[in-house]
């Protein structure tokens, strides 16, 4: 299966980087026989994927660095790299590959030590022989120090370097840095196509596919995550329920410590298992005895994992947090559709009679407050806000409507 088969609701986009991919397999054949480059090449040092929420832009990145580092035997009879079974495939979609390299936030930045030794590898040639990628998943969280070794390194990259970067719109990013790039652009794939991708890719029952597609509103990982986990869907329908939930102070205020502590558990249950990992691969490498002694000296890089995985933990519980506002947010606005009359497809059908009761008790003006004191909540996320005070008065604030 072509790694372009991730790509789901891309058709346009796919053809680009296949070409793209395609040019840059002749490049590496042009310089094995020591041959000039290939003229008005698609193939260019760095690219900047953007794309809303789900759309896929970090899958499609990922993908291109699969078909850039392809070995399979048919692309010498003309085939298009990006095979998806060969060594070089398999290994970049599951980020074992030694030439393809990923960075992504920790917290709520990507610190410039988290970039110095990636840019270091950006200089040197592939191991075996195609193509040095950088993959960038969160570039929109580059901080200025960061952003600044980055910009260096895209101005003046090695011959067979590849940066690939992603972020949410190109606003995101420094102007710098994005003027050296190639600029892509996903587009928000369809219901129907989502929930195709479902059934063929996670052999999901198509009633079940279709439902988590229109609640998700085309958002890839999610719409998986929804029809795979129980558990997401309990939370998911626990998250629906807070607009009934708020009809006196301390409704408000439990339902805000609910959501809170649903997010922490949610957050936890991703961090302790890589958390684990982590400290014992350390451990082994930095030779811990039998008994789990650290030998002297090796205490701070210790102390430095513990700080890195602090603030995964933190960002874990701040992601999984917006993903409930996500959910309210989509809520409010099905209830804002009936009340205006609108055509458009409701999200959370499941939820049809609360929607309407809703609907017919309160107004639209009220409807886009709550809407807005929303967002507001997840602004006061992104400050740093104590979660639990910003999700208090946003709950305060759907009380008022």
């Amino acid at each position: 299966m072509p790694v372009w088969d991730d790509l789901v609701g891309q058709e346009r986009l796919s053809a680009q980087l296949e070409a793209a991919a395609r040019d840059a397999d002749a490049i590496v054949t042009a310089a094995s026989a020591d041959a000039p480059p290939p003229e008005a090449s698609k193939m260019t040092h760095a690219w900047l994927f953007t794309g809303p929420p789900g759309a896929g832009h970090t899958t499609a990145a990922r993908a291109f660095a699969a078909a850039l580092q392809c070995v399979s035997p048919d692309r010498a009879l003309g085939g298009t790299p990006g095979c998806g079974f060969c060594d070089g495939c398999h290994t970049a979609l599951v980020g074992t590959h030694a030439d393809v390299t990923t960075v992504a936030a920790v917290g709520s930045q990507i610190l410039v030590e988290d970039m110095r030794d990636t840019v270091r590898k950006s200089f040197t040639a592939p191991a075996n022989g195609r193509w040095q990628t950088i993959l960038v998943e969160d570039a929109e969280r580059l901080n200025e120090k960061s952003a600044n070794a980055v910009l260096k390194a895209v101005e003046e990259p090695a011959a067979r370097t590849v940066w690939l970067l992603c972020a949410p719109s190109l606003d995101d990013v420094l102007p710098t840095i994005r003027s050296r790039c190639r600029h892509v652009s996903l587009l928000t794939p369809s219901v129907d196509a989502v929930a195709d991708m479902l059934v063929r890719r996670e052999g999901i029952e198509p009633d079940v596919a279709a439902a988590a597609a229109r609640a998700t509103q085309g958002h890839i990982d999610r719409a998986r995550r929804l029809a795979t986990d129980p558990r997401a869907r309990e939370r998911r329908a626990a998250v629906l329920k807070v607009p009934l939930r708020v009809e006196d102070i301390g409704g408000c205020l439990r339902a805000a410590q609910e959501l809170v502590d649903a997010a922490t558990e949610a957050s936890k249950q991703l961090a302790e298992e890589l958390d684990v990992k982590e400290t014992e691969e350390l451990k082994a490498a930095l030779g811990a005895s039998q008994g789990g002694r650290l030998p002297r000296g090796t205490a701070g890089v210790m102390k430095d994992l513990e700080d890195k995985q602090k603030r995964r933990r933190t960002r874990a519980q701040r992601d999984s947090l917006d993903l409930a506002l996500t959910d309210l947010t989509g809520f409010y606005r099905d209830v804002l559709a009936l009340q205006l009359g609108s055509r458009v497809a409701l999200a959370n059908t499941e939820a049809h009679d609360t929607l309407e009761r809703l609907a017919r008790a309160t107004t639209p003006e009220s409807t886009l407050r709550r809407i807005d004191a929303i967002a507001a909540c997840r602004d006061a996320l992104e400050r740093n806000v104590a979660p639990l005070l910003a999700v208090e008065a946003m709950t305060v604030a759907l009380r008022a409507g």
